[in-house]
């Protein structure tokens, strides 16, 4: 997992859709949740401009880090309203299919 955080609030970058529980969290305590595009490493690997381990160092690549990014291409996909692009995503695909 990887936290994003601002002096506003914190966001979490993990893999697919968030449970019912950690919706309510983020609307409860303003998050964001961001994706991005798979397979686009190294274009993101451009856009840390510093990094720093925060613990666990002897864990070496699964130690927690700290990382300033700059123009980091993310999409907002959970917002703290709730609006979820997985589900409406999929909702207007499944949509679309039954009126094809």
């Amino acid at each position: 997992m990887i936290l994003l955080t601002s002096r506003f609030s914190a966001s979490a970058r993990l893999e697919g859709s968030r449970s019912p529980a950690v919706m309510a969290a983020m609307q409860e305590y303003p998050a964001v949740y961001f994706a991005a595009v798979g397979g686009a490493a190294a274009l993101m690997a451009e856009c840390v401009t510093s990094l720093e381990v925060i613990c666990w160092d002897d864990l070496g690549p699964e130690s927690v880090k700290r990382l300033t990014l700059k123009d980091l291409p993310l999409v907002v996909a959970t917002d703290c309203y709730g609006q979820d692009a997985f589900t409406l995503g999929q909702r207007a695909y499944l949509e679309g299919q039954n009126e094809a």
